[in-house]
């Protein structure tokens, strides 16, 4: 895990670097190179025309949400941010490469590829959203819709992203009437292979994981990381050497402690109710448990607060300056404080299953398979339903071993695991409408010199 690779700092040579500084220069500067070089091949056509929106949202964003974002030291790079780059590139790379292989335009790719990364990446934030809204609820309506822009700290949804890029898909062939199945053929093995690079991003953020583990490949994530804090909530996880019982909404009361803990030096016993931590009055097991990670992480110089610390940490309105360096319980019925001052290392989750890294390995086959596949195929579509075939298929079986996810409509299922099933049936009906058309009607691989041309499949104006 590594959230934060490194962080661009917020001044250089005594000018910002984001919002009117160095940044937006560059992108002025990229701007108008790339329209001229544009205007240059193909005049102020479609292709030129349809870059200005993604051009005008990149500057927008140094303007206005770069700032809002960085801090006083600069802007930190998350790996998960990186790696969601890198899926783009490899997979608009990979598609445009194939193209021209076949004698097609890479410029029809590049303009597909801002079709599909806008709606994409807006249509897997959105998702996890409405999935996780309550991560994203802060004090001032500023404050949230910055929280919910924070794309690099980690939060899309794949199948956010596959719903949205496939209606974006079917209006981008409907804009320019260019042929559907052989354009989501080319470009089926680019959206897998993003996908896979984009799972090296949730294994750096640490989000997606899986359920406890003994396998020698089992992996334990760090104090404060999202599996760390989702097996604290579940009791699953001694915190101090103190755990909790009830619903997250009760009394804070004590289950159990550790025998031979600071907490249990310190005097503390199960069956005793918490009432304040330093200070802070704490109402339920949820406030305690927050209170006491966020104050550990802090005593141990620990990075920053971790977006999964529960926006609860904001209403407690702790001063960081006056915290001490010792933890001070209150338990009912005793007005003499139980203390103890952090010793020792920070622990972090207990052993679980790398379900990034298996998403990432079975990705990365079924891109190969479906590449392997592509010469041999007969009809247009059939890589396409293949997909839709697959994916469902392996997402439903990793989504087993994954805890992140809770069942959802009333089904022992997760969301994920319900949409694959939905997903498993559009394949059905795509295997039939795909296996009732003529055998041979396909985009080739390569064609001979002596051979004519494949029909062109390129942008054009709607007429």
């Amino acid at each position: 895990m590594c959230q934060t690779l490194f962080t661009i700092p917020a001044k250089f040579l005594g000018i910002d670097v984001f919002g009117v500084g160095w940044l937006l220069a560059i992108w002025a500067l990229v701007a108008v190179a790339m329209i001229g070089w544009s205007w240059r091949r193909h005049g102020f056509g479609p292709e030129t025309r349809g870059q200005l929106p993604g051009l005008l949202l990149a500057g927008a964003a140094i303007l206005f949400l770069l700032p809002r974002l960085s801090t006083a030291e600069g802007l930190p790079i998350r790996g998960y941010g990186v790696m969601l780059l890198l899926a783009l590139v490899a997979s608009i790379g990979l598609a445009a490469w194939r193209a021209e292989r076949l004698g097609l335009d890479p410029d029809m790719i590049l303009s597909l590829a801002f079709w599909l990364v806008i709606s994409g990446i807006v249509g897997a934030r959105v998702f996890y959203i409405i999935e996780y809204w309550s991560q994203f609820q802060r004090p001032t309506l500023a404050e949230t819709l910055a929280s919910m822009a924070n794309i690099a700290q980690g939060g899309l949804v794949v199948y956010g992203s596959l719903l949205a890029g496939g209606a974006a898909l079917v209006a981008f062939v409907w804009r320019y009437r260019v042929p559907g199945l052989a354009l989501s053929d080319l470009v089926a093995p680019s959206v897998v292979l993003g996908v896979a690079v984009g799972r090296i991003g949730c294994f750096l953020n640490g989000c997606c994981y899986g359920g406890a583990s003994d396998l020698p490949w089992s992996v334990s994530f760090p104090w404060g990381s999202p599996a760390h804090i989702v097996q604290i909530e579940r009791g699953q996880l001694p915190i101090q050497g103190l755990m909790f019982e009830g619903k997250s909404t009760a009394p804070p009361l004590i289950a159990s402690v550790e025998p031979d803990s600071p907490a249990a030096r310190a005097g503390l016993a199960a069956g005793q109710e918490i009432t304040r931590i330093n200070g802070l009055p704490v109402k339920t097991v949820d406030d305690a448990e927050l209170l006491l990670v966020d104050l550990s992480k802090e005593f141990w110089g620990l990075p920053g607060e971790q977006p999964y610390l529960a926006p609860r940490l904001r209403e407690l309105h702790r001063d960081r300056a006056e915290l001490g360096q010792e933890f001070s319980v209150f338990v009912a019925g005793d007005p003499r404080p139980k203390t103890w001052s952090i010793a020792g290392t920070p622990t972090g989750s207990r052993p679980i299953h790398p379900t990034q890294l298996y998403s990432f390995i079975d990705s990365l086959l079924l891109c190969l398979f479906l590449l392997a596949y592509y010469p041999y195929r007969t009809r247009e579509g059939e890589v396409s339903a293949l997909t839709m075939t697959l994916h469902p298929i392996s997402r439903f079986l990793i989504e087993i071993i994954r805890v992140d996810e809770q069942p959802v409509f009333s089904t022992p299922w997760s969301i994920s695991q319900n949409i694959s099933l939905l997903i498993l049936v559009g394949a059905v009906c795509m295997w039939i409408y795909v296996l009732r058309q003529p055998r041979g009607v396909v985009w080739p691989v390569s064609q001979p010199a002596t051979t004519p041309a494949p029909r062109p499949l390129r942008v054009e104006a709607a007429k």
